[in-house]
């Protein structure tokens, strides 16, 4: 099993390991996804897979399908150069997000994942109200967070703490680094927090450095970079699908395209987690049934009139548990109506057989 460690497989997996599957299937993980086609690797070496039909037929939503990350039982043809996925296991973490648009669905990012790492640089990109966005992603996740600053050459010592310090008023307890990709001190700082068979996931918007990091990490130019945007100082997309690495010290990076849409949906426990002060604040409200924008008695809107809670962040709260309600109840409409169709097709070709 010890090709299984090094791809980070460990005592929890183990344990869910159904071992009357592995007469006939291999257990993999999946390294690399391009819509209904994958790359999954056994430890040994990479293979082409593809879902079975009957996996197909049953899957009912995006959730049901293989993401990066994601442990599965393989059957393995033509001298293991092609792989048959048959089942996921248990997920021990699911990173999740919207599908961009009007699409009410869910977009997979990364399943077993230890930590995530959001990545902005500490120049026009920096944003803390995109950054409480990826923490409810994060946390809904049960994730643990972790911020990497890049472009610290850019600006003073003090400017770098000071933007530190607004992150930890946020998050206390969260692993903050700043760095430059131009700095080998810097970048050997960040291979130690890079934990061996652990798994990391990359986030970002494009244009922050993350494929630069990457190529820093792995020593070589390995993935291609883009020079960031004049005109607006945003990044072009250089990586173009999910992909899992392990570095040479045996961490597992998952990296990302760059985000640019982070939609949520039903992210209860993400939102309180993230805002944690203001969901506590809630529980004081005079009325249960505060909705904290006009009642007397709110506890949340006394907090911003002393200065407690920023009206930023507050806002930021408001616009997202709204959207979250809102994009889980027209989910949860989609899911009903897509049943009662499943329904009728099954009645009609059950009707179309009897005749």
């Amino acid at each position: 099993m010890d090709n299984l460690k090094r791809l980070g497989f460990d005592e929890w997996f183990n344990e869910r390991t159904e071992t009357s599957k592995l007469e006939n299937y291999k257990i993999a993980r999946v390294i690399s996804v391009n819509k209904n086609s994958f790359i999954v690797s056994t430890g040994f070496n990479d293979i082409y897979a593809e879902l079975t039909g009957r996996y197909l037929f049953n899957s009912e939503s995006s959730l049901d399908f293989p993401t990066v990350g994601d442990w599965v039982y393989t059957q393995l043809f033509d001298d293991d150069s092609l792989a048959i996925i048959h089942e996921i296991f248990p997920r021990k973490s699911l990173l999740k997000r919207k599908a961009s648009g009007k699409k009410i669905e869910h977009q997979l990012i990364a399943a077993n994942v230890d930590a995530a790492v959001v990545m902005q640089s500490l120049d026009t990109n920096f944003n803390l109200r995109r950054l409480e966005r990826y923490l409810v992603m994060i946390n809904e996740s049960g994730i643990r967070p972790m911020v990497f600053l890049s472009k610290s050459d850019l600006i003073s010592s003090d400017e770098i703490e000071e933007k530190k310090n607004e992150i930890l008023k946020i998050i206390p307890d969260m692993s903050v680094i700043a760095f430059s990709n131009n700095n080998i001190y810097d970048i050997e700082r960040i291979k130690e927090h890079l934990t061996p068979h652990h798994t990391f996931c990359l986030l970002g918007s494009s244009g922050v450095g993350k494929t630069t990091l990457l190529n820093n990490l792995i020593n070589q130019e390995f993935y291609k970079t883009q020079p960031i945007r004049e005109k607006d100082g945003r990044g072009r997309h250089t990586t173009t699908r999910r992909e899992l690495i392990i570095l040479e010290n045996g961490a597992i990076i998952i990296d990302n395209p760059g985000i640019r849409e982070l939609g949520v949906i039903s992210a209860d426990s993400g939102i309180e987690d993230t805002f944690d002060e203001i969901a506590e604040l809630s529980k004081q409200c005079k009325y249960d049934n505060c909705t904290h924008t006009i009642e007397k008695g709110c506890k949340i809107l006394k907090a911003i009139e002393d200065g407690e809670v920023s009206q930023e962040r507050y806002e930021n709260y408001l616009k997202i548990y709204k959207e979250s309600l809102y994009n889980e109840m027209s989910y949860y409409e989609k899911r009903q109506k897509d049943k009662k169709f499943g329904k009728f097709l099954h009645v009609y070709n059950k009707n179309k057989k009897d005749k």
